[in-house]
């Protein structure tokens, strides 16, 4: 019999099995007619937890519960499962980092985010030592991936796949980006995460809430029915201006507009600029390098080198790849006001991570630099356009030149 996950999608507990069998070469399907609700209450699902709660995996040996152990049953059925660590230590670390993700972090997470959708009793008091909690587990969690790309080892393990469901369901639900912001690290580590190949496979994309839910109202309780008085003489009573009933919402506010709409026109119009940039196939340098400089308005737009600073720490490839792919995700909110490249050099390590941006209006954009938070990571540099040095690198880059400056390209990314 195969192994059957009895579960609705999306679910984070679900998807700990799913990313593990990912790794392990392990078919695990999930149950398409699965009916939150009806089937978990179905007599043959009690059978196989008598409490009802998803997810649960049916095996040939009988059911599991319990996410984190179906994630561990997964994971051992392939032998010597580098998810279970290369040594004795190194899998008492993951087996830590697994009960500290569900018993500082989930636990946290649940806690803020329920009573808040109405799922318990929200107390402000409460709510409050909660976030404590949780900004102290996260500041330790951040204290650790300071110096450590993945939990436990040089690779992913069970760890990172529990923690990484666990925080991105914190990440999408209630932990907006000025939240996070305070742990840089948790925040590199997230995105590292979701773009590993196979997490994607299972999670597709991930995006970051952007509010907090708010605190769900309690439903109007029926009052009990007064006993009806004597009648008496109806008199007639003066008449009133009816005023607004109290549930009324107060009506929503225009969203403020971007500062960078209300710069003046620009001759240089961006979404032309990538067509052509997506469209040339042939005679790079003729056709699409000729067309920028052509549509170039240095009042209206301004370009930016950048250079990451702390290249020596680019020792793995796919890690730094995966660096560069993080940065372009988050950058995302300024997708229509600017385009960039981004190069990864060398052909051995320590990796180089160099870019070129170009943003509407004559700085980097305020709530880039606000709220992206890989723009620290980076030094900036404003092209002089008038120094032709500068402007054949910015062509350069544009077009992907190897070498560049020297050196073999080993990977080259375009945000547009």
């Amino acid at each position: 019999m195969a192994l059957v996950l009895h579960t609705f999608l999306p679910n984070k507990n679900a998807y700990k099995a799913l990313i593990a069998a990912e790794y392990s070469g392990v078919e695990v399907n999930v149950d398409k007619d699965f009916q939150m609700g009806v089937t978990n209450k179905s007599p043959e699902f009690l059978k196989m937890n008598p409490i009802g709660k998803v997810p649960v995996l049916e095996t040939p040996e009988g059911p599991v519960f319990e996410s984190n152990a179906i994630a561990r049953y997964v994971t051992k059925l392939k032998a010597d499962n580098p998810l279970f660590g290369s040594s004795l230590i190194e899998y008492a670390h993951i087996e830590q980092w697994i009960d500290f993700s569900s018993t500082e972090i989930d636990a946290n997470i649940a806690r803020w985010l329920y009573p808040r959708l109405g799922f318990s009793v929200h107390l402000p008091p409460v709510e409050e030592v909660t976030i404590a909690a949780l900004k102290r587990s996260l500041e330790a969690l951040s204290k650790h991936l300071a110096s450590n790309t993945f939990l436990v080892g040089d690779s992913v393990t069970l760890a990172d796949i529990v923690m990484t469901c666990n925080l991105i369901y914190g990440f999408q639900l209630i932990m907006t980006k000025s939240f996070t912001s305070e742990f840089p690290h948790v925040e590199r580590y997230v995105w590292t995460m979701v773009n590993q190949p196979n997490f994607k496979k299972v999670l597709g994309d991930i995006k970051q809430t952007d509010s907090i839910p708010a605190v769900a109202k309690k439903p109007a309780q029926a009052q009990p029915a007064k006993p009806k008085a004597k009648e008496e003489p109806k008199k007639e009573a003066p008449k009133k201006v009816e005023a607004p009933a109290a549930e009324e919402e107060e009506a929503p506010k225009p969203k403020a507009k971007n500062p960078l709409d209300l710069l003046p026109p620009s001759k240089m119009v961006l979404d032309e600029w990538k067509r052509l940039y997506s469209n040339t196939k042939s005679n790079f340098r003729e056709v699409a390098i000729k067309g920028f400089w052509d549509m170039y308005d240095p009042e209206g737009y301004s370009l930016w080198f950048c250079d990451y600073k702390y290249n020596d720490e680019n020792t793995v490839s796919f890690v730094t790849m995966n660096k560069v792919s993080g940065f372009l995700q988050r950058m995302d909110l300024a997708r229509k006001y600017a385009f960039g490249k981004m190069l990864l050099i060398g052909s051995e390590p320590p990796y180089k991570i160099k870019g070129l941006w170009l943003f509407r209006g004559p700085e980097i954009p305020q709530f880039v630099l606000d709220e992206c938070y890989d723009m620290e990571l980076y030094e900036w540099t404003k092209v002089d356009i008038s120094d032709e040095a500068q402007k054949e690198r910015v062509s350069q880059m544009i077009e992907d030149y190897e070498p560049f400056e020297g050196e073999a390209l080993l990977d080259a990314k375009c945000f547009k």
